[in-house]
């Protein structure tokens, strides 16, 4: 189907505003756009109301590294889920104020607590970088659980697009540390690194759809730069050994040029014998999660994503 109109709207508005490709500028030039794309046109009314929100810091693997926990409204007495959310923005963008209102709409939605980290960014900090600090969150979130939803065994992995591939990575190394999630989702996220990949939408939706092609080889030099080995589990996941992964929910966007390695990752997990749920968010476009206030569509599927993760959850 055609993109939601009221996206399309949007989509019309950033092209008439010309910005430069990211990959003509540097790494600051394009987090500083992207803020002004995110954080700068959200509206106060479209800000999602939780119970407290609360910053912090956990020790990762180099450095301390800022997390924000988000508790939600009305809890009831007793243990709550946890999901450690990670941020996307092709690990070189985006931080905790950029999907600050994804996190909320999490927390409200899925009754858990959510506990949002930040990641050294690319290309200062190339892969393993992201994929440790997430996989330290992860243990610090495990190890610290009293102090977050207080369940330990109701505990779940999230993120959008580069931190859905962070996601993915972490559900597979606390599997393989003996401390598995109970549950992971996945937003349109980017499992394969390699140019040569079986995925039709890459080309489909190359420009016009926010996510460009272009955007998307800039992302990947930056993050995995050259001669780093593609097809690495950690860095690629879909090239892991998916068997006995926590369920999933993988959500893709129809109008995307991640879609298809996202639908395939869904149809891998699902061969591995993992209970997977495929999501494909009809005339919605990359970054479509954070739209909701803007698209009622969108709303939509947000919701249903993240109903279908509550009740993995709880």
């Amino acid at each position: 189907m055609p993109v939601d109109p009221v996206i399309n709207d949007v989509l019309n508005l950033l092209a008439a505003m010309n910005p430069p490709r990211m990959s003509q500028g540097t790494a600051l030039q394009a987090r500083e756009q992207f803020r002004a794309v995110t954080i700068g046109l959200r509206q106060p009314q479209w800000v999602v109301p939780v119970g407290e929100v609360a910053d912090t810091t956990f020790e990762g693997p180099s450095c301390p590294l800022a997390a924000r926990i988000y508790r939600p409204s009305g809890t009831a007495d007793g243990p709550v889920p946890t999901v450690l959310f990670i941020h996307g923005g092709g690990h070189v963008i985006g931080d905790l104020d950029t999907h600050d209102n994804q996190a909320r709409t999490m927390c409200r939605d899925t009754g858990s607590v959510v506990v949002s980290i930040a990641y050294r960014l690319a290309p200062e900090n190339p892969w393993p970088a992201a994929a440790d600090d997430a996989f330290a969150a992860a243990q610090w979130v495990y190890s610290n659980i009293a102090e977050f939803g207080g369940d330990a065994t109701a505990i779940g992995v999230a993120g959008d697009s580069a931190g859905g591939n962070l996601a993915a990575v972490t559900a597979i190394r606390m599997r393989d540390a003996g401390r598995p999630l109970k549950a992971q989702m996945l937003v349109y996220p980017v499992v394969d690194f390699s140019y040569t990949g079986p995925y039709p939408s890459r080309m489909e939706f190359s420009e016009g759809y926010f996510l460009t092609l272009d955007d998307m080889a800039w992302f990947g030099m930056q993050y995995a730069g050259k001669g780093s080995d593609v097809a690495h589990p950690h860095l690629s996941p879909i090239h892991a050994d998916l068997a006995d992964l926590c369920p999933a929910i993988v959500v893709t966007a129809e109008c995307d040029p991640l879609r298809d390695e996202g639908e395939a990752y869904a149809n891998a997990l699902a061969a591995a014998g993992v209970a997977v749920e495929h999501i494909r968010a009809a005339g919605m476009i990359h970054g479509f999660y954070d739209l909701g206030g803007i698209s009622p569509a969108a709303a939509d599927e947000i919701d249903r994503s993240n109903k279908s993760f509550a009740g993995l959850l709880h």
